[in-house]
């Protein structure tokens, strides 16, 4: 699965959300380990032939049970991502991620521009729906490092139990909830759809935009590096009627 790492949104923004496994894994360094569930325990999975819970501990790293839980709804969800976040604060990246059925849950779009260049993902409220989504579990030094790569989201409890895919249903999970709420589409919360499209629909959609923005998806993240066109860009975006209030 090298290709999970071929690049990261911090690096192509236009690849946001980033390269997402297909299936359960362990990111282990600059490798990720498929997962093979086997039973209702996780840390007794198959990983490279061993369990996962002595994969772990083979790597001095904290077992299941001493990890917090964290729903990813955007680029937290690849490898990638969260390679260079971690390394970034001197973090080693180890790191299991399950998937889920999430209920009421799903990624919109955030009411912002990063500071990389792309409109991240935020969750937003679906009643009635469950999404496929990646559980992250970390230890107290990668949830404070994850915490600090998300100024844009208040780290909350969701509030139902999720269910691993295959597996049993584990207590609510966090979530990062957006704190410039979502765009709307058609007056309701616009879904995450791939970044080229997404930044062109905006373009085409919001008054002014193109204006301190440009008209293709390349010049967008070229304009918004810098600093007032950017928090221009987050104004229009923040200022469109209806702009709803992320989950969370």
């Amino acid at each position: 699965m090298l290709e999970l790492f071929d690049d990261d949104p911090i690096s192509r923004p236009l690849t946001y959300p980033g390269r997402i496994p297909a299936t359960s894994g362990v990111l282990v360094d600059d490798a990720y380990v498929p997962l093979q569930p086997a039973g209702d325990d996780p840390g007794g999975w198959g990983a490279a032939g061993e369990p996962l819970s002595a994969l772990l501990a083979h790597r001095g790293c904290l077992p299941l049970t001493a990890r917090h839980r964290v729903v990813a709804v955007g680029s937290n969800a690849a490898p990638s991502q969260l390679r260079r976040k971690f390394l970034d604060h001197g973090i080693r990246p180890v790191v299991p991620m399950t998937l889920a059925d999430v209920p009421g849950v799903a990624p919109g779009v955030s009411a912002h521009v990063s500071r990389w260049g792309y409109v991240p993902a935020a969750p937003i409220d679906t009643p009635g729906e469950t999404s496929r989504l990646f559980v992250l579990w970390l230890d107290e030094r990668q949830l404070a490092a994850l915490d600090l790569t998300e100024p844009n989201y208040t780290r909350r409890t969701l509030a139902h139990p999720v269910r691993l895919e295959p597996g049993p249903r584990l207590p609510p999970p966090f979530v990062y909830a957006g704190k410039h709420g979502c765009v709307l589409d058609g007056g309701r919360p616009r879904r995450l759809t791939p970044q080229r499209a997404l930044i062109q629909s905006l373009l085409d959609g919001i008054s002014g935009l193109r204006r301190v923005c440009g008209d293709t998806p390349y010049d967008f993240v070229a304009r918004v590096r810098d600093e007032t066109v950017r928090a221009t860009a987050c104004r229009l975006l923040q200022a469109r009627p209806g702009r709803a209030r992320a989950a969370g």
